[in-house]
């Protein structure tokens, strides 16, 4: 099995099961502008205590590794679990909706888009995956989402509402982050003007 094959997967599953949820983190930013290779794929998504019965029917030992005893714990904790095709050695980081005004936010604005030839699922919005990137970069120093960022500013311009970037930014104290890759995006775009 696929990464891809693997993630529609469980796009399927937690549809058939109404369980919200948006592809984030690199996969996402790449919706948005330049793909790369990831080891995982991220989704984001909303799991009540009742649905870890019910995915583990849906992903059964051997053919996938699936606690329901990590899913529970990933909701005490507001943590994260993982759903693995041993097989293939592919895996999901389901993480799970941060509980604050902003995770909030973002589960209410992701959208659909077409994400294979043939089929739609949530993604995260632009912004929202900007934002998340600049808070991992400020964590980590990971140059990797310095270059997603600004290539999604570079293809994806008109889909970025820069104002919403902006006061979140300050709002979770990332500003220095955004300007920074503001500053990167301007001096590249003078010197190809020159």
């Amino acid at each position: 099995m696929t990464q891809l094959e693997l993630l529609r997967r469980v796009i399927d599953i937690f549809e058939e099961l109404n369980i919200p949820y948006m592809i984030v983190g690199s996969f996402a930013s790449g919706v948005y502008g330049d793909a790369r290779l990831t080891k995982d794929i991220d989704v984001v998504a909303m799991i009540k205590y009742g649905d870890a019965s019910r995915l583990t029917k849906k992903f059964p030992i051997p053919e996938f590794y699936f606690s329901s005893e990590a899913v529970g714990q990933a909701i005490r904790t507001n943590g994260q679990f993982n759903i693995i095709h041993p097989a293939s050695g592919n895996k999901i980081d389901v993480l799970m909706t941060p509980d604050s005004l902003w995770g909030d936010m973002q589960m209410q604005r992701r959208q659909r888009r077409r994400i294979f030839p043939d089929h739609e699922a949530y993604v995260a919005r632009p912004e929202d995956i900007i934002l998340s990137k600049m808070r991992y970069y400020k964590e980590g120093g990971s140059e990797k989402h310095m270059r997603d960022i600004s290539s999604m500013l570079k293809i994806s311009p008109a889909e970025i509402d820069r104002d919403y970037v902006e006061t979140w930014a300050k709002k979770l104290d990332v500003m220095d982050v955004w300007e920074a890759i503001l500053r990167r995006l301007n001096s590249k775009q003078g010197d190809l003007e020159s």
